[in-house]
């Protein structure tokens, strides 16, 4: 019988390393993330996983080895990624809508209406209301984080790059964020068959554990044994 084939990641480094002058802050580094799945870098501060995330995003570039992103290049697939940072890189005089509609138009210059990268549709998907019209300087942190989430989706990733996203926030409102990634997996793609790619960093082990498709845990800069996935 005909094997059905195996699907490329969307993420495989090898051996990749990033240095600063004498120091490492990436050793040797080799791992993948398989297509459409909700996969963790786990680690404490300093472990090297906001330098591997910013080389999967092509926003450095590795000192040693090799990293494919989407079956490419990193710096050539910019426009199918999406990265969001620890803070919420935000408008605060404006409202959600506001910023969504501002990254839009630099997104998709050519466009002619409000409507290019769906930003109604992204804060929706977010659970927010595109119509409150307060700035999001007067948003909670988990609302803000939620925003600057929808400020991604506008982009129509398919691979989405989350830097600590639950910083700042409390439990209950933490988990509500993961389960928020979790559905993100079924964002429509407009580009690409499959479900949405989700990676994101953290250091809190239990928000995850149960979860998670995969997850690639770092230390000083290395990988170290990689944790059971949830079953």
């Amino acid at each position: 019988m005909p094997t059905t084939p195996v699907p490329a990641p969307a993420v495989q480094v090898r051996i990749a390393s990033k240095l600063y002058g004498s120091f490492a802050a990436l050793k040797r580094v080799s791992c993948s993330f398989a297509a459409g799945g909700f996969h963790v870098l786990l680690g404490p501060n300093g472990a090297g996983k906001s330098t591997l995330l910013r080389v999967i995003a092509g926003l450095i570039t590795p000192s040693a080895g090799t990293v494919t992103t989407l079956g490419g290049s990193p710096h050539n697939q910019r426009d199918r990624i999406a990265y969001m940072s620890h803070s919420p890189m935000l408008y605060d005089e404006l409202s959600a809508m506001e910023n969504l509609r501002y990254f839009s138009r630099l997104q998709h210059p050519g466009a002619t209406c409000d409507c290019a990268g769906s930003p109604e549709m992204a804060l929706r998907a977010v659970g927010l209301d595109p119509t409150l019209t307060r700035p999001v300087s007067q948003f909670s942190q988990g609302m803000r984080q939620r925003v600057s989430m929808a400020r991604a989706l506008v982009g129509d990733p398919e691979l989405l790059l989350l830097d600590e996203p639950f910083s700042n926030m409390d439990s209950a409102g933490a988990r509500e964020l993961v389960q928020l990634l979790l559905d993100f997996r079924t964002w429509p793609l407009s580009g690409a068959a499959g479900g949405l790619t989700v990676i994101v960093t953290t250091h809190q082990y239990e928000l995850v554990s149960d979860v998670a498709d995969s997850v690639v845990e770092m230390r000083a800069g290395s990988v170290v044994t990689p944790r059971a996935a949830a079953a």
